[in-house]
């Protein structure tokens, strides 16, 4: 028997300890009666009096899936405070995801466009060339190279004039990325763009070189005019908070600085960073990777709007939404999450926050009018304002299984 199991784990102080939702396998006896179990089991609640999570910070549902998306929900084998408002963090998520997948399907792509205002004579643009974003998710390093060369190879290898990249798919307030938890460096702080370049966020790797006792320190996506410390020296600790020892200095958007040692028993890693100064972040990467796919450039990248008057040079499609959300729910990448929640209201003026609440919301009533309304803030789980429960949580499961 197939079972839904919704488990929401909060501190006392409101905070979200954990969560996860599931699908289960699970073994039953024929014609077992559905019971509902409204104690914890004796193993759950000895493991929260261990861990001092009280009772009451958290929401447990597991309930048999339907057989039918027509048939009445089953009894609930456990009920733990299935309807108490919890903050579901990257639960959100899936609220998200399923909303765009019922509204789209599953084959829905966005669309990057090139636009270019001059003629173009001997591969010579005179004017310029507008990147025009369409809220793509996952216009990682690699989808902007193909298109670039693409770009380049239908006839534009230089451009007299500038690159303009145009954001105005999306209609968003400042935000400070430290406001959430004074940590704007973390990928996960990211703010969404209407033209989001490789999450807005660089990639360090560490290759230890034990015979020349130093670590080779690589980054991409390349950006123009940054710099970094490509070596630091090995040392013989252990591999215990690698980060912290290698001392790095991530505040000078032109020169990363690593000032300290990597322990060699750390073998190769990884180190994703979000961009000191994200309004640079883009043109900088427009900009390097232009000139390493042999471009020419005689102005600047800069951001801007798209002319009515200018011409549609080439048109590039991103991933499909299926893809994009087995990332966003496998990975749980918040600013993936933010650019889909504002994609929703985006197809026909600039995508907002509010407008595409409004809408999830409408969606919500349509499809799950027996359950609690979802409190929303931006999709994607990373707020203190977010609210629903764990029943609400297993119609959406369930209702998913059957789409």
């Amino acid at each position: 028997m197939r079972m839904i199991f919704s488990l929401w784990v909060g501190r006392s102080m409101g905070w979200l300890l954990g969560c996860a939702s599931l699908c289960l396998t699970a073994a039953a006896k024929p014609n077992s009666p559905p019971a509902v179990k409204d104690s914890l089991p004796p193993s759950v609640s000895a493991a929260l009096k261990q861990a001092n999570i009280p009772r009451e910070a958290i929401s447990i549902l597991v309930r048999p899936v339907q057989a039918t998306p027509d048939a009445p929900l089953p009894t609930a084998r456990l009920s733990h405070r299935a309807n108490a408002e919890m903050n579901p963090a990257s639960v959100m998520k899936l609220i998200t995801t399923s909303a765009a997948l019922s509204m789209w399907g599953p084959d829905f792509t966005w669309r990057n466009r090139v636009f270019i205002d001059g003629p173009i004579k001997d591969n010579v643009l005179q004017g310029n060339l507008y990147l025009k974003g369409s809220g793509d998710p996952k216009l990682v390093v690699e989808r902007l190279q193909a298109l670039i060369e693409a770009v380049q190879q239908k006839g534009v290898r230089e451009i007299r004039g500038d690159i303009i990249l145009d954001g105005s798919v999306f209609d968003l307030p400042a935000r400070n990325p430290a406001s959430f938890d004074d940590e704007p460096l973390r990928p996960y702080n990211v703010a969404p763009q209407g033209l989001l370049l490789n999450f807005n966020a660089l990639l360090f790797k560490f290759t230890p070189n034990p015979t020349r006792g130093e670590v080779q320190i690589d980054s991409e996506p390349p950006l123009r005019n940054l710099q970094w410390s490509t070596t630091a020296p090995l040392s013989q600790a252990p591999c215990q908070d690698w980060r912290t020892q290698l001392k790095a200095d991530f505040s000078n958007p032109d020169f990363v600085r690593f000032n300290g040692t990597y322990p060699l028993a750390c073998g190769e890693q990884k180190w994703p960073v979000a961009y000191v100064q994200p309004q640079s972040f883009a043109p900088r990467m427009v900009h390097a990777m232009w000139q390493l796919a042999g471009g020419k450039l005689s102005g600047q990248v800069r951001d801007g709007i798209t002319p009515a008057r200018a011409a549609l040079w080439h048109e590039a499609a991103s991933l499909p939404l299926s893809e994009i959300v087995a990332d966003i729910n496998k990975f749980s990448n918040n600013v993936m999450a933010q650019q889909l929640f504002l994609s929703l209201s985006s197809q026909h003026r600039p995508g907002q926050f509010e407008t595409s609440r409004a809408m999830v919301l409408q969606w919500w009533r349509q499809n799950f009018k027996d359950q609690a309304l979802p409190v929303l803030e931006n999709g994607s789980g990373l707020s203190r304002e977010e609210r629903s429960n764990a029943l609400a949580l297993g119609a959406l499961l369930q209702s998913g299984l059957h789409s």
